[in-house]
């Protein structure tokens, strides 16, 4: 199944200041792609959530991704798993989309959780694994291979933008395409 930008929407997951740097290599790889991600859903038009946990123990969304936040800005939640967050449910309803495309930290736990409850929701789940991070590698490979046999896609960030565009030539593809170089 491709992605379509008019029935996506994108959840970035709890890339917070003082989680990111525990962080396999700090997290920065995830970083950027969820940036990435953030920017070409902002330019075509796919709505987009971002989480944050706790965040008076864990900071605030890491400052490389806060230009490019929704409007609603982040959603403050306790809970794992981002849509047992009534907030973030309703927002998620809200939207009416069917492919959900995920970023975010960490993989095995909050990341993970939000995959499984959304594909038993009946949705299609695409998590990017190059914008998502956990501390260890081991937890990453364990988390994706769960959300595969969910029903979810292990993607990447490029697969995602690349699939939105559907096509080259146009100024939206002129811009993103400079992204991922």
């Amino acid at each position: 199944m491709l992605l379509d930008k008019n029935n996506s929407c994108l959840i970035i997951v709890d890339i917070q200041e003082r989680l990111a740097p525990a962080m396999y290599d700090g997290g920065q790889e995830a970083i950027r792609n969820a940036g990435i991600l953030m920017q070409a859903a902002r330019r075509l038009g796919v709505p987009a959530l971002v989480s944050e946990q706790y965040p008076r123990g864990l900071g605030r969304t890491v400052p490389q991704l806060a230009e490019y936040m929704p409007a609603g800005g982040p959603i403050e939640k306790l809970e794992f798993a981002c849509p047992n967050n009534a907030g973030f449910s309703g927002q998620l309803k809200a939207f009416g989309k069917k492919q959900i495309v995920i970023g975010g930290m960490e993989a095995h736990i909050c990341v993970l959780q939000t995959a499984l409850k959304l594909c038993d929701q009946g949705l299609e789940v695409f998590v990017a694994a190059d914008a998502v991070a956990s501390r260890k590698q081991s937890s990453m490979e364990r988390a994706f291979a769960r959300i595969e046999d969910a029903g979810g896609a292990i993607i990447t960030t490029e697969m995602a933008v690349f699939e939105w565009l559907e096509q080259a030539g146009t100024d939206d593809f002129k811009v993103l395409s400079k992204l991922i170089q």
